[in-house]
């Protein structure tokens, strides 16, 4: 398998179906994409969607969101998912480091994601790229 990885600039059909495809591997609790949610996702001048592709086939998607805070320009690696009949073949890491090399791009001083303990092969994934483990807690305040 040859992965590419782009950014994506504009909303396309094929991006549209390629993301409602890969969501429900993500998330069970998802909505599916309209083409206006994504062409508001690839206009954010906060992120950045990249796209792993297989012989022009979306088979994996990342987003990088770089923010300004007090102590220095950070980022963080969000929804991760790589198309189930893929992984282990390096698509996740091609989309990690391609998003890492943007981010040293963009004077990043750190960049952070979660993972949940089960995701065996994703963790080891993050280690083996360099990512460490931190001691902290996460929580979430769901807005409804």
């Amino acid at each position: 398998m040859t992965v590419t990885v782009e950014i994506a600039l504009t909303a396309t059909n094929d991006l549209v179906e390629g993301l409602n495809h890969l969501l429900p591997q993500l998330s069970s609790s998802a909505s599916a994409l309209t083409w206006s949610d994504v062409e508001v996702l690839v206009a954010s001048p906060s992120s950045r969607l990249f796209v792993g592709r297989d012989d022009n086939r979306i088979v994996g998607v990342l987003t990088l969101v770089v923010f300004a805070i007090p102590s220095g320009l950070r980022a963080w690696i969000e929804d991760v998912v790589v198309d189930e009949s893929t992984r282990g073949t390096g698509v996740g890491e091609a989309l990690t480091r391609a998003a890492l090399e943007e981010a040293k791009r963009r004077g990043v001083r750190s960049v952070d994601l979660t993972s949940r303990p089960a995701r065996i092969a994703a963790n080891s994934l993050y280690q083996k790229l360099g990512f460490e483990l931190r001691s902290t807690n996460v929580y979430r305040y769901v807005i409804e």
